[in-house]
This record gives C-alpha cells, structure tokens and sequence, in this order.
C-alpha cells in the first residue's frame, strides 16, 4: 500500500463528489444486492441495518461521500476508523473479506454510473478504497492480537452459556454469560460491547451487538436487551428470539469485547452518564465500576425512560449511589403513567435537556458519555457543544452502522 494516495487520486476522488451527492444511494444499495449474492459474506453483517427499511445503505452512501469529501484531509475521520475497525472486530471481519467489498463497490459504480464512470475513475476509487481497507486491517490485526494476549482473551467466536435471566421491565431482560469451557473471560473496558453470532431456525446466521451491562470482571459477562417490536423485522429477530427462548443452559457464540466507547478510568474528573431507553446498558457498567473500585469520583447517572414500566434497573441504580455522597442518579419519565410517583419513581417530568444538565452537572469540568436514540444523541451532542463543552468531553454511543460514524466524524471536527 503507498504511504500516501497519490495527488490525481485525491483530484479525481474529490471531483466525483457531485455524482455521489446524487448517486451514493443507488451505488451502495446496488453494491450491497452484488455483495448478498454470496451467502457466506452476507452472514458477515448485522442484517438488522439492512432491507426496506435498514439504515445500513444509506449509512454507507453517507460514508463514502465524507471519505470522498475529506480524502484530502484524512486526519477528521481518524476517531471514525476506530468505531469502525472496532465494529469489524465483534463482527470478526478478516483481511480475506476486504477484496468482496472492493469488487462489489467498483462493479456497482459502474452499474449505476455507466459511461460516466470512466477508467480513471474506477481506478482512483480503487487505490482510495485499499488505502482505507488498509488503514482497517492494520488497525483490526492489532486488536485482535491485543484480545488474544490478555488473560482470558480469545479470537473469533467462544461459546458462553447463559447462567441466568432476569426481567428488569416489561420489555428489557439482563442475561448472564459464563465460558462453556469454565475459563476466565477478558475484563472489558466499561462501556463496550459483545459480538454474538446466532443461527436462528429458518433465519439463518444473524449477528448483533450488545453492550455488557456489568463492572469488569474475570468471570461473566452480563447483557440488557430490549425486545424490540415486530417479531419478523430484522431488528427484533434477534432480540425477541432471546426473550421467548434462551433460558438457563442456552449456548452462545460471543466475540471478544469491542468498541472505542469506554469510560476513562485514569481521571478523578467528574462524569455525567447520560442515557436514554436501553442506551442505558454501557453506563451501568460504567457505573458499576466507579462505584466499585472510584466512589470518591464525582458522577451523575441521568435516565430517560417513557415510563415506570419500561424503566430497567432502577433499584439496582438506586443501590448503586445509596450512601455514596459523590455519586447520585436522576431519572426522567417522558410520559409518566398515573402509577408513577414523582420522587419516588422518577425525579423529573418529560426529556432530558441539555440546558438542565448544564444547570445541575459541572460542565465546566465534567465528561459527558451519552448513549440512546438517535435523536437523544443529535439534540444533547449539538447542545453541549454550543453551551461550551469542549468535544473531547463529549463521548457517545449509538446501537447502529458503523459507517455513519465516518459521516458523523466531520460534524463532530466543525
């Protein structure tokens, strides 16, 4: 790979901007119908992003026009090919994989620009891919190699049996995984998440993401999955699958923990963790941990629920900060049911704003990890950073394709 690309690349890359504001959707739908043809590279993503209604296609036109519009100025899309190399680890992507995705990129190019997509163009767009897909599996192979070193570590997908369910609402349940081989498991950073890699009954290979909703520690892991509506659209199969059927004794494949969202536990600063519905899971883990091992530590847990019945882990929150003078937890309800007592269900009506969280947490000093919905994420990231967080405090999460996170990226540089 050239250290750098070459400047008619970076030209003609930058020249086809127009036709991918144009275009990108009809390239990367069509790429991906190229891609799906061969089962076995199908298998490798999370399907959930994907048909009708999937967000996956339209996360990677976004992509591809923020490379295209930055090839010149790489350095804004660096935190991006983290998340995203990251991503490809729980999804255990391997440098084997890379050609399928550059051959069904080019070809849909192609397809859907004709004539226009000249020679050169496909050629420049080749050298810029492979400098990406570079960037990725120089990045990948050094976190798998950090996986495997580390005591209880592994590579590629483990069996774990589920020790234990708990319901924590009506429609969120925490699940315990222990090694099927009894060994000990890799203490994850708080605040990332599991691969898991599921043969669904007349579904096929499905693979998802979940974030571990425990402190650290050498011999299980725990998840907080919500079930999500709709048994038969790709984003609950998943989901409902684990509710209605895995039980104590049920084996599961798990990839290694992954992610760049993670608590910083060097720093005595001040955290705000913010959540809303089930974006919930990385900060109990987070919260957990600075209970256990750095109470003195300033921290607010903030959370959005809908209501009473849908608000998971409560009493498990409230046992947390109870006679921790330095920690403290507040919770909202957008829309409480006439069961729900304020004070002593939630603390405040409606949606977590950032002018409240400006008004009752040090954002002079504070970090603020937020992880929820998306549109909880636009309006808190954007709100803090006008009422003066720096970016680097600001630290989120979101539950969907890695490749917007290269879209995202320039925002989050402007």
């Amino acid at each position: 790979m050239p250290a750098s690309l070459s400047p008619q690349t970076i030209a003609v890359v930058k020249a086809t901007v127009p036709a991918l504001e144009t275009h990108g959707l009809a390239i990367t739908r069509r790429m991906y119908e190229r891609l799906f043809q061969n089962d076995e590279i199908r298998d490798l993503f999370n399907q959930s992003h994907h048909g009708e209604t999937g967000s996956q296609p339209k996360a990677l036109a976004l992509a591809v026009l923020a490379y295209a519009r930055n090839i010149d100025n790489l350095g804004v899309l660096t935190g991006a090919v983290e998340r995203i190399a990251q991503k490809h680890v729980a999804l255990n992507i391997l440098p084997e994989h890379y050609p399928f995705v550059a051959d069904a990129l080019l070809a849909a190019i192609l397809d859907v620009l004709g004539e226009a997509a000249s020679p050169e163009i496909l050629a420049a767009w080749g050298e810029a891919y492979w400098f990406l897909a570079e960037l990725l599996i120089g990045r990948e192979a050094t976190i798998y190699r950090d996986q495997a070193a580390k005591t209880g570590g592994w590579n590629g997908w483990r069996d774990f049996v589920v020790e234990s369910v708990t319901p924590e609402s009506e429609t969120i349940r925490s699940f315990v995984l222990v090694p099927a081989d009894g060994g000990p498991v890799l203490r994850h950073e708080p605040g990332q998440y599991l691969g898991f890699l599921i043969d669904l009954p007349g579904r096929g290979v499905l693979k998802r993401n979940y974030s571990i909703s425990c402190a650290p520690n050498a011999r299980a892991y725990r998840i907080t999955v919500k079930r999500e509506a709709g048994t038969d659209q790709p984003a609950g199969l998943v989901s409902n699958w684990l509710h209605a059927q895995a039980r104590p004794g049920t084996v599961l494949k798990v990839a290694a923990p992954a992610g760049d969202f993670f608590l910083d536990r060097q720093s005595a600063e001040p955290v705000v963790l913010v959540s809303g519905g089930v974006g919930l899971t990385p900060m109990i883990s987070m919260l957990e941990s600075i209970a256990a091992e750095a109470p003195d530590r300033p921290a607010w847990f903030i959370h959005g629920a809908l209501n009473g019945r849908v608000h998971a882990m409560s009493e498990h929150v409230r046992g947390l900060v109870a006679n921790r003078a330095n920690l403290s937890a507040r919770t909202f309800y957008a829309e409480p049911d006439p069961q729900d007592r304020p004070g002593a269900h939630f603390d405040e009506a409606g949606l977590i704003t950032t002018d409240w969280l400006v008004a009752n947490t040090p954002s002079e000093r504070a970090t603020y990890y937020l992880c929820g919905p998306k549109p909880f994420l636009a309006a808190l990231t954007h709100g803090l950073t006008r009422a003066g967080v720096p970016a680097e405090r600001v630290r989120f999460e979101f539950f969907g394709p890695a490749d917007e996170l290269l879209e995202q990226a320039p925002k989050q540089a402007a």
